[in-house]
């Protein structure tokens, strides 16, 4: 009997932690996705892909978990680029990636 009790606990473990690595996915995915968009870059493959896993202090000091991901993009479609993105309880900390142009005069 405590044999199945630990096997059940150890199936709910393994389900958090995928639910949650799905969850953070999606997120990445829509980030992801979301900066091309604004960029007018060409979001490639239509997935991210995870990098990383780590665990990191948060501010209450409880251990949480740092997920990375990576994309790919193109200017043209003839070029491909990578953009990274960093989350840590579902808000992004960081980002590497395609960028808004900004509204450039020329000069004469």
């Amino acid at each position: 009997m405590p044999t199945l009790l630990i096997l059940m606990i150890a199936f709910a473990i393994g389900f958090a932690l995928w639910s949650a690595g799905r969850a953070a996915a999606e997120r990445a995915e829509a980030l992801g996705r979301d900066a091309c968009r604004a960029a007018g870059v060409q979001w490639l493959d239509h997935s991210v892909h995870a990098t990383g896993l780590r665990l990191r202090r948060r501010e209450d000091g409880w251990l949480g978990l740092e997920r990375s991901f990576r994309f790919e993009y193109s200017h043209d479609g003839n070029d491909r680029h990578v953009g990274h993105l960093v989350l840590f309880g579902g808000r992004l900390v960081a980002f590497s990636g395609p960028v808004r142009a900004a509204n450039v005069v020329p000069l004469h």
